[in-house]
């Protein structure tokens, strides 16, 4: 089995690759392409978030803490489908940052 595999990296494992059953759920997990995405935040450098509005050249994004953050249109970066979270294959992804 593929996580089977993994055990030779022992406590590394987890960070290195999703268990079978994460990435079943992280297929099966609602997302939004258009709306989802990576904004600029001052204390944290970069947090997911999901856009609210846009409005002459300003973007609402409400974060995953639940803070609302209006930023530049160039603050803000598309995020890949979970289903590519800790892929080992980098060039199946869809947005390289």
């Amino acid at each position: 089995s593929p996580d089977a595999e993994m055990a030779v990296f022992g406590e590394a494992a987890p960070y290195l690759r999703k268990s079978e059953k994460e990435r079943i759920e992280a297929q099966n997990r609602p997302f939004d392409a258009k709306t989802s995405v990576f904004v600029v935040h001052p204390k944290e450098s970069f947090v997911k978030g999901t856009i609210q509005s846009r409005e002459s050249g300003k973007v609402t994004v409400q974060t995953e803490a639940g803070e609302t953050l209006t930023v530049k249109e160039d603050q803000i970066f598309s995020m890949n489908p979970p289903k590519y979270d800790k892929i080992e294959d980098m060039a199946m992804m869809t947005h390289l940052h």
